[in-house]
C-alpha cells in the first residue's frame, strides 16, 4: 500500500482554492463591516473616524461579529446537507464533482461584488454577496474535503491531509501577498473622495480567478469514478487497518466505543475552532485600531504562519506514526496555548513622531507577535492535519460526505457563535487585549477535552514505499 503524491497534489487544488477565497474574505469583510457600521453609527468621514474616540471602533464590533456569525450560520445548516447528498449522489463525473463544480462557480461570479457593494456605501447588497459566497462555498466545501478520504486508505489519510493542506495554505499565502501590496488601510485611512475601488476589489476578482481554474484543474485531472474502481483493493485493506476500537460495520449501530470517540474529538474541534476563529475574525482589526500598525503587517503574520503551518503539515503524518494521532494533536495544542499566553503581553510598540506625540502610523509594530505567529502556525498545523482523519477513521467509504459534515458542523457551530461572543465581549471590556485571553482559554479547554476523553490508537503499520517508487502509482 502506498499514498499517490501525484493525484494528492491534484486533489489539493480543490483546497488551493479554498483557502485562497477564506483568506480574502476574513482579512478584508471585518474591517468592511467595521468601517460601514462606524459610518453608518456616526455619520463620521474617514478622517473624523480615524481621529475620534477608538471606543466607537470597539462598540461596532459586536455587529460585525453577528454578521461574520449568520454566514457561518447558513453554513452549520448546509454543509451536512451537502455531505449526506453527495454520499448518496450519482453521476458519470462522480459524486462530488458536480457540487464543487456548481459551487466553485457560483461563488466565484459573487465574490467581486462584496466589495464593489462596499465601495457604493450599501450594506444591504455587501451582506447579501457574503451570504451566497458562504452558501455556495458550503455546496463546494464539504464535497471537496470528501474527496480525499473517498480515494485515499485510511492508514494514509495523514500523510495525504497533509499534502492536500500544504496545497490550500499555497492558495492562502497567494492571497496574502496580493494584501501586502494592495493594502487595506490605504484605503481605509483615505479621505472619502480619495478611495480607488480597484484597491480592495482586485483582490477578489484575482481570487475568483484562480478559483475557478484550481477546480478546472480539479476536474480534468481526477476523474472519481475511475480511481475509486482501481483502488476498490486498497480501500477494503485500509479498512482492516483502521485505528479504532471496534470494526467498521455499516450494518449495525455504532458501537459505544467509537461514538465516544467521535463525540470527545467533536467536542476538542468545537473548542478549539472557537479559539482559531476569533483570532482570523478579529486579527485585521486588532492589528489596524489596537496596534495602530497598516494592514499589510496582518499579511506579514499570515505568511509566517502559513509557513510554520506548512512545516507543520509536512511533518504531521509522520509524528503521527510514531506518537499517534492523538498525541500529536495534543502537542499541538500545547503549542497554541503557549503562543497565545506570550500573545496576552503584547502591547502597541510607541515611536516617538515629530513633535512629541503618538499617532496612527507612528507605531512600529511589535515584532513578538511574529514568534506568535509562528508557534500558533505549527501548533494549528498539527492539530488540523490529524484531526479530520480521525473523524472519518470512524465511518466507512459509504458514509465519508456524512461524518465529513459532522466534522464541518462542529467547526461552523464554533464559528458562529465566537464572532458574536468574542464582539459582546469587547465590547464589555473596550479592551482589545481581551482578544488573546479569549483565544487562550478555550485553547487550554479544548487541550484538557481532548487529552482526556480521547484514546491513542495507533493506525496498523503499514509498508510504506520511498524514493522514487513513491512517486509513481497509477493516475
Amino acid at each position: 500500500m502506498k499514498l499517490n503524491y501525484k493525484r494528492t497534489f491534484l486533489i489539493g487544488f480543490a483546497f488551493f482554492g479554498i483557502l485562497l477565497l477564506w483568506q480574502v474574505y476574513d482579512s478584508w469583510c471585518p474591517t468592511f463591516l467595521t468601517d460601514i457600521f462606524a459610518r453608518r453609527m456616526y455619520g463620521l468621514s474617514s478622517a473624523e473616524l480615524k481621529a475620534g474616540d477608538p471606543g466607537k471602533i470597539l462598540n461596532v464590533q459586536w455587529i460585525v461579529g453577528i454578521i461574520m456569525a449568520c454566514d457561518n450560520l447558513a453554513a452549520l445548516i448546509l454543509l451536512p446537507i451537502f455531505g449526506n447528498l453527495s454520499d448518496r449522489t450519482k453521476t458519470p463525473i462522480g459524486k462530488r464533482m458536480p457540487y464543487i463544480l456548481t459551487g466553485t462557480f457560483v461563488a466565484a461570479v459573487a465574490f467581486p461584488f462584496i466589495p464593489l457593494f462596499f465601495h457604493r456605501n450599501n450594506i444591504v447588497g455587501m451582506v447579501i454577496m457574503m451570504a451566497i459566497v458562504l452558501m455556495f462555498m458550503m455546496m463546494y466545501r464539504n464535497p471537496a474535503v470528501a474527496l480525499m478520504p473517498d480515494i485515499t486508505p485510511k492508514p494514509l489519510r495523514a500523510k495525504a491531509n497533509g499534502i492536500i493542506n500544504i496545497m490550500g495554505y499555497l492558495g492562502g499565502a497567494f492571497a496574502t501577498v496580493l494584501g501586502i501590496f494592495l493594502v487595506l488601510s490605504s484605503y481605509i485611512n483615505a479621505p472619502d473622495a480619495a478611495r480607488n475601488v480597484w484597491t480592495i476589489e482586485l483582490p477578489f476578482i484575482i481570487a475568483s480567478v484562480l478559483m475557478v481554474i484550481s477546480a478546472l484543474v480539479l476536474f480534468f485531472t481526477v476523474k472519481e469514478n475511475k480511481i475509486a474502481e482501481e483502488i476498490r483493493e486498497d480501500m477494503e485493506l485500509g479498512e482492516q487497518m483502521a485505528a479504532v476500537e471496534t470494526p467498521i460495520d455499516d450494518d449495525k449501530p455504532m458501537s459505544r466505543a467509537n461514538r465516544n470517540m467521535l463525540l470527545a474529538i467533536l467536542g476538542a474541534e468545537f473548542l478549539w475552532f472557537m479559539s482559531d476563529n476569533a483570532l482570523g475574525t478579529y486579527i485585521g482589526n486588532y492589528v489596524i485600531y489596537y496596534l495602530n500598525s497598516v494592514s499589510s503587517a496582518t499579511m506579514i503574520l499570515t505568511i509566517l504562519g502559513g509557513l510554520a503551518s506548512v512545516i507543520g503539515f509536512a511533518t504531521a503524518g509522520s509524528i503521527a506514526d510514531k506518537i499517534g494521532r492523538k498525541w500529536t494533536i495534543s502537542c499541538g495544542l500545547g503549542c497554541t496555548f503557549l503562543g497565545l499566553v506570550v500573545m496576552c503581553f503584547v502591547h502597541p510598540t510607541h515611536a516617538l513622531a515629530a513633535g512629541g506625540s503618538y499617532g496612527f502610523g507612528e507605531y512600529t509594530f511589535p515584532k513578538l507577535l511574529f514568534a506568535v505567529w509562528v508557534i500558533k502556525g505549527f501548533g494549528m498545523a498539527l492539530v488540523h492535519n490529524c484531526s479530520f482523519p480521525m473523524v472519518v477513521e470512524l465511518c466507512s467509504s459509504k458514509k465519508i460526505g456524512k461524518f465529513t459534515g459532522f466534522y464541518y458542523t462542529a467547526s461552523m457551530s464554533a464559528q458562529t457563535i465566537t464572532p458574536v461572543l468574542l464582539g459582546l465581549v469587547l465590547n464589555a471590556t473596550m479592551a482589545w487585549r481581551a482578544l488573546p485571553v479569549y483565544a487562550a482559554i478555550l485553547t487550554a479547554l479544548s487541550f484538557t477535552v481532548f487529552t482526556a476523553l480521547v484514546k491513542n490508537i495507533k493506525t496498523k503499520k503499514v509498508e510504506n514505499v520511498h524514493g522514487l517508487e513513491a512517486l509513481g502509482g497509477e493516475d
